[in-house]
Parts: C-alpha cells; structure tokens; sequence
C-alpha cells in the first residue's frame, strides 16, 4: 500500500500523527500541491475530489478522507485504541471529533482559504467576507473545547484520541488562518502544550 501525502496541510498531516500514534509504518508519496499536483490527471484519477491525504491498497482500492483512513487502520490495528472503548466512549470520541472537524478546522480553513492571497486559485471563487465570517466562530469552539478541557486530560475523556489529533491540527493551523487563540483559555493552551510534546505530533 501507499499513503499519498500533502506535507504540512492539516488533514495529511492529521493520518501521519495518527499512524505514528499506531506505530504504523506506510510508504508515502508526496503531492506537492503548491504545484497543483493533487489537480493532474493522474490524482483525479484516484481521488475524483482532489483532496489528501489518499490511501492506495495492494489491490488498487483507493481510501481517502482522513478519518475513513484512520479507521480502516483502528480495524487493522485495535491498540492503541484512538476511537475510544466500549458504547459510550466510542461516541464520546465520535462527537468530539466531529465537533473539532465540523467547528473548528473547516471554520480555520474557511478563514484561511478564502482571505489569503496564495489561495486565489485554489478557492474558486473566494469570498473574503465569508472568511471573515468564520474567525469569531473558531474563537467561539476554542472557548467550548475550553469549557470541555477544564476536567478532563484529553477532548474525549481520559485517553488521547482521534479527536484530539484534530484538535491539533485545527489549533497550530490558526496562524496561517491569522486567527488568536484567546489568552484566557488556560485550559486549551495547557492541552495543547502536553499534546504537541507527544512524539507524533512531529510526523
């Protein structure tokens, strides 16, 4: 198999820290998409909406979306569990994850994709305003991960999780997007440093 990889971009890098996290060992192909490699002919071909990372299998079945990857992986690899144990903690994962996905990275992105001036080609068309639109609602998630942060080590409880892999990725891409943590928010910053001194988060 081959993991097609998009370097520093959130959601490449949101598999590599969660296959570092498995221990797990994929060959990577780069897609340099500052080149505009992820529109080719080629890449469309396997991933019709041009976005990574994309997993190719041995018999040519093709898995992208980052969370569809990882958990083909959890089925293949179970421990360290990164989707949480048993009814409620699988759910547990399953909301905050998507909370961090839904509220806070695409928001990020949002920002990030439609007021920086490299994205003019890549957000057709972008709208400015609407990126804008999106800075006071990642400030708005940041103070309920927070609240949610206040008594528990991780987002999803006690163990580290798929859903803070996202959290990660959303919060150290604030600076692209030129967004501010707020400083009162001793809780998330106190997460974050923990969580980035773990040794996947350089993968």
């Amino acid at each position: 198999m081959k993991l097609y990889d998009g370097g520093r971009a959130p959601n490449p890098r949101r598999i590599r820290i969660f296959l570092a996290e498995k221990g797990i060992e994929v060959p990577l192909v780069p897609i340099d998409m500052t080149a505009m490699e992820h529109k080719t002919p080629e890449f469309t071909a396997l991933n019709p909406f041009q976005r990574l990372p994309a997993l190719e299998l041995d018999d040519g079945t093709v898995i992208s979306e980052s969370v569809a990857i990882s958990r083909y992986f959890e089925e293949l690899y179970p421990d360290p569990p990164l989707f949480g144990t048993g009814a409620v903690g699988k759910a547990q994962v399953e909301m905050w994850n998507r909370r961090a996905d839904l509220h806070l990275l695409i928001v990020v992105m949002s920002a990030f994709r439609h007021t920086h001036p490299a994205m003019v080609e890549w957000e057709v068309p972008q709208i400015p305003a609407w990126g804008e639109a999106n800075r006071p609602k990642a400030v708005a998630t940041m103070k309920i991960m927070d609240d949610q942060l206040a008594a528990n080590e991780f987002l999803a409880g006690d163990d580290f999780s798929i859903a803070d892999i996202t959290l990660l990725v959303s919060i150290d891409f604030l600076k692209l997007a030129r967004i501010q943590m707020p400083e009162e928010l001793g809780n998330l910053r106190r997460w974050h440093d923990a969580v980035s001194s773990r040794p996947s988060a350089k993968a």
